[in-house]
């Protein structure tokens, strides 16, 4: 089961989604408080199941409403994902992948670990 782990930076507080064997699957922005860094949990557990898939990698790709997992190609090819709440604001990016299908792996990650996910503070 994964789990979000909250832990302070030098400018704020964030978290991280943390799959069952260890690894990251998404971290969040900086927040400048605790309280707007569980909200932000709260948001990303919410929209997880709820959001559509949009791959702008695709040609002739059509858009989706928010809430929504928005694919992508980073400056150096490799593909990202950022999950957008329903106001459209970024509450949630994952790493770069070598593949589409990684990608959606770490999506297909999110949407079965987020809704149950203990949080746990560093």
């Amino acid at each position: 089961m994964g789990k979000f782990v909250v832990k302070k930076t030098a400018t704020g507080i964030k978290f991280s989604l943390v799959a069952g064997n260890g690894e990251i699957i998404a971290d969040s922005e900086v927040y400048k408080s605790k309280a707007a860094c569980l909200n932000g949990i709260e948001s990303v557990k919410k929209n997880a199941v709820a959001a559509k898939l949009f791959d702008t990698t695709e040609e002739g790709a059509k858009a989706v409403s928010n809430p929504k997992f928005e694919i992508y190609k980073d400056k150096a090819g490799e593909f990202r994902f950022r999950l957008k709440a329903k106001n459209g604001q970024i509450i949630a990016v994952g790493e770069g992948y070598k593949t589409k299908k990684a990608c959606l792996n770490g999506i297909a990650s999110i949407q079965k670990n987020a809704p149950e996910a203990k949080i746990e503070e560093k």
